[in-house]
């Protein structure tokens, strides 16, 4: 029978971690419920979807009694969220109930039993790894936008990571466009290179749980799963079965006309074009002359917008069109004062970069407008 008594706060921080995987609606009725598993004096809180596992773990300031046992995880976290900060929570089990106690108020929870609950089998000839978590959150977070979502090509809805001695390389693309962002590992020992596909959910939850610091996170890759592991948390999630297009044959590369703006100022003048854009096609068109960018955007109403930015560029003149809602993607999640966009011609994919880095490149296919 598990019985334990923890703070309010102590416990809240887990239990979010691991709500965020659980969905509303569940086939299994179990699959709505949180595990939860004392041992000594650690608890363990585990949450699924059969496709990504999350499982927080926090120390018990005193000795509990060992057990385990479901109980719906929403309801368990509204509660928590309810009570005042620092409140002494106590939870222990009498036979297929939960009851939850915090000063005056009392609830009782339904449960169902911890062998019910599904667990990920572990696969063997893991690739293991360790790197810093701000790492791997960079790397998410420079190319995550361009994920597919519920594309009938399923390969391209995740995130490729690819690994190779002393480099770990994240790619996304939706087919429209093609995001890829590299950091060196050092010590990263792989033979040769390693690519797998984690799906879209498993890398929103993954990059949820990284913190900016120096903390590392621990990775093992098999044939169908990736796990992340650090002292709080052990996340898992399938891969996707399935081959990643070849990106290197998307990146362009004979583009001969070089534009270098300011980052803040060119997404200053895409917003605002973008207003006046058609809500559908998000286009707009980019004319090029010597030193001068023109941004313009029209819609059906017969409604335009016209707006000028100075940027470095001397080629001959260019006009391009665009999804709009790409160029600003790619301005939000780059972090120089300038950005470095390389054109061939109106057909052309462009190839945006930060200035000083090109450690992160993006592919944008062009618009006919």
């Amino acid at each position: 029978m598990i019985q334990f008594t923890l703070s309010r706060d102590t416990l809240l921080k887990p239990l979010q971690l691991v709500g965020g995987v659980v969905e509303k609606r569940q086939t299994l009725p179990v699959l709505s419920n949180v595990l939860l598993e004392v041992e000594g004096n650690q608890l363990s809180l585990t949450g699924t979807d059969l496709e990504v596992e999350i499982v927080g773990r926090v120390e018990l300031a005193e000795a509990a009694a060992d057990g385990a046992i479901t109980v719906p995880a929403r309801k368990l976290l509204d509660i928590v969220k309810s009570l005042p900060d620092d409140a002494p929570i106590s939870l222990k089990q009498n036979e297929d109930r939960v009851m939850v106690t915090s000063g005056r108020s009392r609830f009782t929870l339904s449960t169902l039993p911890a062998s019910d609950f599904p667990n990920i089998e572990e696969d063997e000839n893991t690739l293991n790894l360790t790197l810093p978590q701000k790492t791997l959150k960079h790397l998410v977070d420079a190319t995550a936008f361009a994920m597919a979502q519920q594309d009938v090509r399923y390969y391209l809805n995740g995130m490729l990571l690819e690994l190779s001695p002393n480099m770990v390389r994240t790619v996304t693309t939706d087919g429209h466009r093609l995001a890829t962002s590299s950091q060196p590992v050092d010590g990263l020992s792989v033979e040769e290179r390693k690519q797998v596909i984690v799906p879209r959910k498993g890398i929103l939850e993954l990059n949820r749980l990284m913190g900016d610091g120096d903390e590392t996170v621990d990775l093992s890759l098999s044939a169908n799963h990736i796990r992340a592991n650090t002292a709080a948390f052990t996340f898992t999630s399938k891969l996707v079965d399935g081959k990643f297009p070849d990106y290197e044959r998307v990146i362009p590369r004979g583009g001969d006309k070089e534009v270098i703006g300011d980052r803040q100022a060119l997404r200053s003048i895409f917003s605002r074009a973008a207003i006046l854009s058609n809500e559908k096609y998000r286009g707009v068109r980019l004319l090029l002359s010597e030193n001068n960018l023109m941004v313009k955007a029209n819609n059906p109403e017969q409604e335009e917008a016209e707006v000028n930015q100075e940027i470095d560029y001397q080629g001959p003149e260019l006009e391009v069109g665009f999804n709009v809602n790409y160029l600003l993607d790619v301005l939000n999640v780059t972090d120089g004062e300038q950005v470095r966009m390389v054109l061939a011609d109106a057909n052309s994919s462009a190839l945006l970069s930060d200035f000083d880095d090109d450690s992160s490149l993006y592919v944008i296919m062009p618009m006919r407008l």
